[in-house]
Formats: structure tokens, C-alpha cells, sequence
């Protein structure tokens, strides 16, 4: 590993971890009101209060939460941040995270963001907090104050579910070139009216990576790409309900790429109670590979990822790092299959 890896660089700082003597100076306050601002807001001014807490958020400070001796050793635990934990895609993540680190002595602590990006700030700020030897987070976006916070930690950080310069290790798939293989399979079966549905882009921001691969070919096509952004998260309700809103906007629609599969099994089931032929009247695809979409009749179209080896894989190299071993590679595609069933 060059002595210029982001975990070189996050050895160098050890020495220069954020004290709390620090954020008490960048306050303008005692280190014994920073302490309380902290710990006990309720004893200190609202202007301390503030000031504590913005300083914290600017230099990256993380209160240790372990006491006594055991503050300096190193702890069996790996923080582990998704934004759902009722998403069958993020639970069969951390079946393969969980497997392959309790094999190895490791237990995991688990935070669920709801696909905020505030939220996930203070479940890291919360969790560094408890000298954890590692962190696996999904998703490369962090909102600045969780970015200085992450960029200050001495401990290996393994990002996954998407491909991209990350902070230090990274598993996952490319988003943009998932979108761009569905959309070739829709074209090349003829399809030339096609419309993307997603929901809560602005959270659920991978979906949104695979709607631009998906424009960028069907505009490499000359064809249009309209897209339809619903206002919750996908599930098999949002999905039948979507169908009828995409009719509506989009009357001449061929075929409708979906987000996920959830929504794509819902709207073929609404066209079946519709009594409407899949594909003949209208072809549906997805996204995930889950079971679900293989239950249904016809059998969805999909992109399949592979999410369980996603997380042995992550887990394999961080248990290689924290043994002081070089990891394999900083950056890992898992790449993804595609899965062409009877709705297209």
C-alpha cells in the first residue's frame, strides 16, 4: 500500500485527533462547559450550547464513550449504517457483513438513517463514539459535518453499495452503468416509448444514477426519457399506484423501467387486475433481483446485484486490515447480472 493511502493518511493523524480541550478553545468556552454543553445541555447558556456544538461539527470531534482502561483498546465492534432496515436489499447486506464478521470474533452495531443524510451524521458521531475498530456505511455521499467527521477517524472505513472514489474502502456496483444495461435491453426488444419510475430521488440518489445511464442511452437513441418521481418510497402499494399516474402522463408508454422491484411487481400485478398483458399491452422491469419479482407470473425483469456477497467481500478486507494486513484491492466491483424474464 503507497504511503499516500487514505489509510496512511488516517495513520499520520493519530496523533492529531480532536480533543475536547480544542473544541472548548474553538467555542470560546471552559473545557468544563464544553463537558457540559455535551453531556448536560441543560446546565449551560443556549449561546454555549451553540457554540459547542458548532465547533464540535466543524473540527470533527468524537467523545470516546468508552471509560476507564478501556478507551485506548481496541473494541470487537464494527459500526454498521444503512438507511433501511426493513428493505429486504440492506438486511441481505448485512447477512453477509454479520456471517463473515462474528465468524472472526466481531459483533456489529447497527443504525438505520431512513435515507437522511442528517441522521446519518449523528448515528456516526454516536458510534465512533464507542471506539469501534471499523466502520461500513452505505452509499459515498456524506453530508459535510459526517465527511470532516469520517476524514478525522484513525479506523478503517468501508463504504458500500455504489462504486466511486471513497475515503478508504469501497464495494459495490456502478449505478449509471446498471440504468444503461436496462435500458439497451428495452431498446433492443423493440420497446421505444419507455418511462422511469423512481421515488424520492433526492434520498434514494443511487435509483437517480441509474435513471441517467438509463437517459443517457435511450438520448444516445434520440428518443425521449420522461420520468416520473414518486412522492414515497418504493413498495408494491406505490408501485399499482404509479401505474395509473404513467398511463395518464404517458398514454403511448411501451414500457416502464422501474427503480426497484418492489414497484415494478406492484404496477405488474395493478395491470393484471387492470386486465392489461405483460408485455403485449405494457413490458415492466426493475431493479434488485429479488425473490418477489421471480414469484410473479410473468417473471420480472430485473437487474440482479449480489448483495449478500457485497457484504462478505466488504467484511473479508476489513477483517485483512484490522489484522494489519493489505486489503486485496481499495475498491472492489461486484458488478451485476441481468435477469430477463417474461414482462419484457
Amino acid at each position: 500500500m503507497s504511503k499516500d493511502s487514505p489509510h496512511a493518511v488516517k495513520q499520520r493523524r493519530r496523533s492529531d485527533q480532536v480533543t475536547l480541550s480544542q473544541v472548548a478553545q474553538a467555542a470560546g468556552v471552559s473545557p468544563i462547559t464544553a463537558s457540559r454543553a455535551l453531556n448536560h445541555p441543560d446546565k449551560v447558556s443556549n449561546r454555549a450550547r451553540r457554540s459547542v456544538l458548532e465547533a464540535v461539527e466543524r473540527l470533527g470531534y468524537v467523545p470516546n464513550l468508552v471509560a476507564g482502561s478501556l478507551a485506548s483498546s481496541r473494541s470487537r465492534l464494527i459500526a454498521v449504517i444503512v438507511p433501511s432496515l426493513v428493505n429486504t436489499v440492506f438486511v441481505e447486506v448485512i447477512k453477509g457483513l454479520q456471517e463473515t464478521l462474528e465468524a472472526e470474533g466481531y459483533q456489529i452495531l447497527l443504525g438505520n438513517t431512513d435515507y437522511d443524510l442528517d441522521r446519518e451524521y449523528q448515528l456516526v458521531r454516536t458510534f465512533l463514539g464507542w471506539s469501534c475498530s471499523a466502520l461500513v456505511i452505505a452509499g459515498l455521499r456524506h453530508n459535510k459535518a459526517c465527511h470532516t467527521l469520517l476524514d478525522n477517524w484513525d479506523h478503517p472505513i468501508m463504504e458500500v453499495m455504489e462504486l466511486g472514489q471513497g475515503m478508504d474502502l469501497n464495494v459495490g456496483l456502478s449505478h449509471v452503468a446498471a440504468g444503461r444495461c436496462m435500458a439497451t435491453h428495452l431498446i433492443d426488444k423493440g420497446y421505444r416509448h419507455i418511462v422511469y419510475v423512481g421515488a424520492l430521488l433526492s434520498q434514494d440518489y443511487r435509483a437517480g444514477m441509474r435513471y441517467e445511464g438509463h437517459r443517457a442511452v435511450l438520448e444516445a437513441h434520440g428518443l425521449r426519457a420522461p420520468i416520473v418521481e414518486l412522492d414515497t418510497l418504493g413498495s408494491l402499494q406505490a408501485g399499482a399506484e404509479s401505474l395509473a399516474q404513467v398511463l395518464a402522463q404517458y398514454p403511448n408508454t411501451q414500457a416502464i423501467h422501474f427503480a426497484n422491484d418492489d414497484l415494478a411487481a406492484g404496477a405488474l400485478l395493478a395491470a393484471q387486475r387492470q386486465g392489461l398483458s405483460i408485455p403485449r399491452d405494457i413490458a415492466i422491469a426493475g431493479f434488485n433481483g429479488l425473490p418477489l419479482g421471480q414469484h410473479v407470473t410473468p417473471q420480472l425483469t430485473t437487474i440482479l446485484s449480489p448483495r449478500e456477497e457485497m457484504g462478505r467481500l466488504a467484511a473479508t478486507e476489513l477483517i485483512r486490515r484490522l489484522g494489519g494486513k493489505s486489503v486485496y484491492r481499495r475498491q472492489h466491483d461486484v458488478g451485476f447480472t441481468l435477469q430477463a424474464g417474461g414482462s419484457t
